[in-house]
């Protein structure tokens, strides 16, 4: 287990060894930014409606956005699907419904 992050309905998201490997097989630069992922989760700056019931935060990160893509399998429990950095945040929220934002 890498870690876990409080989402902001109060569910404990897990981020596992096997998901954390398949980001950063994936996404090499993620490599070192465990915790930065923890923290968009925790602290997002928006929080929109992913496609298959997935939650999708957005977080600034330096001069990009950070994403990760989680689901809350109930009220206790959760996990991370995939993270990701991108300088076209508005190609992950176009057409999608925002749930919460910060002000």
């Amino acid at each position: 287990m890498i870690g876990y992050a409080l989402s902001k309905n109060r569910v404990k998201i897990r981020l596992t060894e096997e998901r954390w490997f398949h980001i950063t097989e994936s996404h090499d630069y993620m490599s070192g930014l465990s915790d930065s992922v923890l923290e968009t989760i925790i602290k997002p700056q928006e929080i929109i409606e992913g496609d298959k019931g997935e939650l999708i935060v957005i977080k600034r990160f330096k001069n990009k956005h950070i994403v990760v893509m989680y689901r809350e399998v109930n009220h206790e429990d959760g996990f991370v699907i995939t993270a990701f950095l991108t300088s076209e945040v508005e190609r992950v929220r176009k057409g999608r419904r925002v749930i919460w934002k910060k002000k």
